[in-house]
């Protein structure tokens, strides 16, 4: 057994957590953990016995998630790898411990934890992050890979069994998802999106994903910005300051600029052409007067975010049917752990067990010169149900497995051992 398996378990299970519910954006960058981080991060932890941790950081959340004993140890070494006080980190951070800081990673990865509720990108953030972490690991840590890959079991149950992922719930996805229900033949339709910053980012990754080679053409201020994303996406750019005449032969137009006053005028419509018009800007970046022109359509971010708040309200429905997947999950992993604990006195049970059936197989192959493949098979069977048995005893009875094994082993090791012995004097 690993020097450091003991601390591998649900008891010592803890989660520190600083996330968007109590600290606001600013405060959440202080705290980020980036890749550079990593290697000097696991391989102190581990030189110094901890333990193992790994931390998942995101926009939303910083959280790390640790086995080791002393986690005040890790939050320490933590705070030294970015550069913060633990005072500062202390003041926001949540400590969930045991049972509750496991059912915390499932329900994070199960989306019930993120901003928008049904946010299902964190569990790829938790995998990516628990990868990175791996690579450098020194010891395996069989409790956390478990843990990880049920919350990605349960991630992936709540998703295709509930509907709490259903509907529109982020502005950018909003978008498209009203796109997608207004517009026909959406493939064959010009549109340009002006302003490429996290929402506009969003708002072509959503495109892309959800329209088939969508005929879309970006434009920011920073020529530089939009040529990552042009590349990124494999979509043309247009110099920012070209975009009214792109507008001419625009069907689309979804705007994501960041101007403190409207840059889109009633005077840049002046064809008649029908042209839906997406403002995500706050504030507005569409100056409302562009209904005057019969052929505009516009939809601002408050009329999305009514969108929004349904969807968010049918998501809640879902919630008992997601925790009920949880509640259910949890109690398999926690059997698991006790199974583990108590592996050593199965494995011995069940060697017993084997070694009285090799022994009676050979009397009897010795008497008829034969043992019939389908008797095996049942001898087999039966091993393993009273050993299942053994198991389940032990497992609801903790206190008295070591007892109990002991027991088992002078009925089927120890006295027909003495009895051979006897017999052969």
């Amino acid at each position: 057994m690993n020097p450091q398996e003991k601390t591998y378990n649900t008891q010592n299970f803890t989660v520190l957590s600083i996330s968007y519910e109590k600290a606001n954006a600013e405060v959440r960058s202080k705290f980020a953990f980036f890749d550079e981080h990593v290697k000097n991060f696991v391989n102190e932890i581990h030189d110094k016995k901890l333990g193992d941790a790994f931390v998942v950081s995101t926009c939303n959340r910083t959280e790390i998630y640790t086995t080791a004993s002393n986690y005040m140890s890790i939050a320490e070494m933590y705070c030294k790898s970015v550069d913060v006080s633990l005072m500062d980190f202390m003041q926001f951070v949540n400590v969930i411990k045991s049972e509750e800081a496991l059912n915390h990673l499932f329900r994070v990865s199960a989306g019930l934890e993120s901003q928008i509720l049904g946010d299902f990108e964190i569990i790829g953030q938790i995998k990516n992050a628990y990868h990175r972490f791996k690579k450098y690991r020194k010891f395996s840590n069989p409790y956390l890979e478990r843990a990880i890959n049920l919350a990605i079991q349960i991630s992936k149950r709540i998703k295709n069994e509930t509907g709490i992922s259903n509907g529109a719930a982020s502005v950018s996805y909003a978008a498209v998802h009203y796109i997608l229900k207004t517009q026909a033949q959406i493939s064959d339709k010009n549109i340009l999106l002006l302003g490429v910053g996290e929402i506009g980012q969003n708002t072509v990754e959503n495109l892309v994903k959800h329209v088939y080679k969508p005929k879309v053409k970006i434009a920011n201020r920073s020529f530089e910005k939009a040529e990552k994303i042009a590349e990124k996406y494999n979509i043309p750019q247009i110099a920012f300051d070209n975009f009214e005449e792109e507008l001419k032969a625009t069907d689309i137009l979804i705007v994501a600029t960041g101007a403190q006053t409207p840059i889109i005028l009633p005077k840049h419509f002046p064809n008649g052409k029908e042209t839906l018009v997406i403002d995500l800007s706050i504030p507005n970046n569409v100056d409302k007067n562009v209904t005057e022109n019969k052929a505009v359509k516009l939809v601002d971010i408050d009329e999305l975010s009514n969108h929004i708040q349904e969807t968010i309200e049918q998501r809640k429905k879902e919630i008992p049917k997601a925790e009920e997947i949880i509640k259910e999950m949890t109690k398999e992993f926690l059997v698991w752990e006790k199974k583990r604990k108590f592996a050593p006195n199965i494995h011995q049970f069940k060697s017993a067990l084997k070694n009285i059936e090799d022994h009676e197989m050979h009397n009897f192959y010795r008497k008829h010169k034969y043992i019939e493949v389908d008797d095996m098979k049942l001898s087999e069977k039966m091993i393993q149900k009273i050993t299942n048995r053994f198991a389940k005893y032990i497992i609801e009875n903790p206190l008295r497995a070591e007892e109990i094994t002991k027991l088992m082993n002078d009925i089927l090791v120890e006295q027909p051992k003495e009895e051979f012995n006897k017999k052969h004097q």
